[in-house]
């Protein structure tokens, strides 16, 4: 697969995107997730947790890129539509999956999945703007 022909500025503002629309998500979810996952009180994470997410951001970016440009799919409107696609697919019925298998109620799906949802749209759009 070539991926030599993908906008690495589109990939980093994407992952920059998730990041922060990660911080709102969850800042504005606090409650309902910890609730979710049966936290009693606020969970103080390790750092390194934060390095793993921006690594996977970028991944997620990059890989969303490479699909849109095999599928020739750079516009904002063909990057969200693969990203709603992608989002279904691969991450909305494995996570549904999982939460089931692990006992998490749908509350905790709806809200990791919408979150999820947030970024593949956020990272579609901005890798479609910006094309090639």
């Amino acid at each position: 697969m070539d991926f030599s022909n993908v906008n690495l500025v589109a990939i980093l503002v994407a992952a920059i995107a998730g990041m922060v629309s990660g911080a709102a998500w969850y800042g504005i979810l606090a409650k309902p997730w910890m609730k979710a996952v049966g936290f009693t009180e606020e969970p103080k994470p390790n750092p390194k947790i934060y390095i793993v997410a921006l690594i996977a951001q970028f991944i997620i970016a990059y890989m969303l890129a490479g699909i849109l440009y095999h599928i020739d799919a750079f516009s904002m409107s063909g990057g969200i539509i693969s990203a709603i696609f992608l989002w279904i697919g691969f991450t909305l019925a494995p996570m549904a999956v999982n939460h089931r298998f692990q006992g998490a109620g749908w509350d905790l799906t709806l809200i990791d999945s919408g979150y999820w949802l947030l970024v593949f749209v956020l990272q579609g759009a901005i890798i479609g703007w910006f094309g090639t």
